[in-house]
């Protein structure tokens, strides 16, 4: 009896193969993705239970709709607390990223216009007053953070609660050659205590090292070549920074150089992207990134706690392709998409904070659900989501996680919205594929539908002429005028063929 259903299941599992493969062979040729998804590996990773579960479609189809967030009461005074070895800080393992903050209703602006958006700093208080209440104690800005506006909203809100109540983590993010002087940065440093109300910053950070073409280069002239650094040391000793680490992205070399220079700077932390994608996979999705796996490694050596930024890789790991959230939903059905990857992050017993930026309140109740306290995952669920990103890896997203450093576009392009819009389709199987399918005309009109409302036409992929300034300033070096022509050429086939077919 069980050999017989266990039979049953298998052939559905190879159904249900027969019938994703050549839809997603089709989107990855037309997009210049590979093909290298075999029925084995398919079967063996969704599981013979899963497949037998979701009920996978194909590629073109109706998005079945699922609840994002599970509902429950949100706990109190159970919140999993890490400690810092250099300070003794008892350190909340959720930390509250103010990169992405509530903003308030804009009137509509013509379709060329750039958005100043206004925060809504009511909101922000109400946030904030709820993380503090239920545990959470650590909050990480930067001067450049919402167009410059989140170390003032973020001081505002925690200003109001006692000092020792909280930690407040900021940058020093001189990325533009006129805030790189000694005297432009020494005065960005003290523009944040003073936005953030504070006379001292318990974590202070040298910004996203490892970016630009020359990124050692770029490092000296940002913190070496100005004394900065050393200043920032001196700081430290002084008691007005309590902790001095750096955030990561880009050449591996400057990474493994302020490691090689631990003996003499003493970083207290060091903030790097961590997720069960960029675990083992980030130079398969990127070849210019390094893996977590690495990165987390040569901390974990030298005993320094690890800060974790994009566990959510921008909200991509809590909107996964819909086979994916059939299969981590079918493993644990009260728990949302998100609290896998949350608790991924957390389980690394080096792990300090995991950083979320969290811009609802459902969110951050769900992340407080996850954290109070943190299970961590057991080898079995570790190996579970490695298949998980075995899956995901195979769609062919661009690592784009809305930080909007690549803006503003000279050309008015709305970079994010463009490629977010892209990667959307891809997971909501909404890519409009084989004109010989009966549903193609009604997929590629919505396609087309969507993305003139995501992406107004003065603002697309077609404006790009490949100047390249934004790939200088993308966090996941991304080859962006690459993706956008690729984009645009998809786009114009679609429209073509309405004009030939219809």
């Amino acid at each position: 009896m069980k050999n017989g259903c266990a039979n049953r299941t298998q052939s559905r599992a190879r159904s249900s193969y027969a019938e994703v493969k050549p839809a997603i062979d089709e989107v990855n040729e037309e997009l210049g993705m590979s093909k290298n998804i075999s029925r084995r590996e398919f079967i063996k990773t969704m599981g013979v239970a899963g497949i037998a579960t979701a009920g996978l479609s194909s590629c073109v189809g109706t998005k079945k709709e699922t609840k994002e967030l599970p509902e429950g009461d949100v706990p109190k005074d159970k919140m999993t607390y890490r400690v810092n070895p250099t300070t003794g800080d008892k350190v909340s393992i959720l930390g509250f990223g103010m990169m992405r903050l509530p903003t308030k209703e804009q009137p509509e602006k013509n379709e060329n216009e750039e958005v100043n958006e206004e925060i809504d700093q009511e909101e922000v208080n109400k946030l904030v007053d709820y993380a503090l209440d239920h545990g959470v104690n650590y909050f990480d800005t930067s001067p450049v953070y919402c167009q410059g506006l989140s170390e003032r909203a973020t001081g505002l809100a925690l200003s109001r609660h006692p000092r020792n109540k909280y930690f407040v983590a900021t940058k020093l993010s001189n990325f533009s050659p006129d805030t790189q002087s000694r005297e432009a940065s020494i005065a960005m440093y003290r523009n944040s205590l003073k936005e953030l109300r504070v006379d001292y910053i318990d974590y202070m950070l040298l910004h996203a090292i490892g970016g630009g073409r020359d990124a050692m280069a770029e490092y000296a002239a940002r913190y070496v070549n100005n004394g900065i650094l050393d200043f920032l040391i001196e700081e430290r000793k002084a008691g007005r920074i309590r902790n001095l680490g750096f955030s990561y992205h880009g050449d591996i070399r400057v990474f493994d150089y302020l490691l090689s220079k631990h003996d003499e700077y003493k970083w207290d932390f060091v903030q790097i992207q961590l997720n069960y994608l960029d675990w083992r996979h980030a130079k398969i999705t990127n070849p210019a990134n390094t893996d977590a796996e690495y990165l987390y490694a040569e901390l974990a050596k030298r005993n320094i706690p690890a800060v974790i930024m994009e566990p959510l890789l921008g909200g991509r790991l809590s909107k996964v392709p819909g086979k994916v959230a059939a299969y981590l939903l079918q493993r644990e059905p009260g728990k949302s998409v998100a609290s896998w990857a949350f608790r991924f992050a957390g389980t690394m017993p080096g792990v300090l904070t995991v950083l979320s930026g969290m811009t609802r309140m459902e969110h951050l109740q769900d992340n407080i659900r996850t954290y109070s306290p943190l299970k961590p995952l057991n080898d079995d669920e570790l190996a579970f989501l490695e298949e998980a990103a075995k899956i995901m890896i195979q769609f062919g997203n661009i690592p784009c996680n809305d930080c909007k450093y690549c803006m503003p576009c000279p050309y008015g392009i709305d970079i994010p919205a463009t490629l977010l819009y892209y990667n959307k389709c891809l997971n909501e199987d909404r890519m409009p594929v084989g004109a010989q399918n009966e549903n193609y005309r009604k997929a590629r009109r919505e396609f087309l539908a969507g993305y003139d409302k995501s992406v107004p036409r003065l603002r697309q992929a077609n404006h790009c002429i490949g100047c390249g300034k934004c790939v200088d300033h993308c966090p996941q070096r991304i080859n962006i005028p690459r993706e956008l022509h690729r984009i645009d050429a998809y786009v114009e086939r679609l429209r073509q063929s309405i004009n030939h077919i219809d």
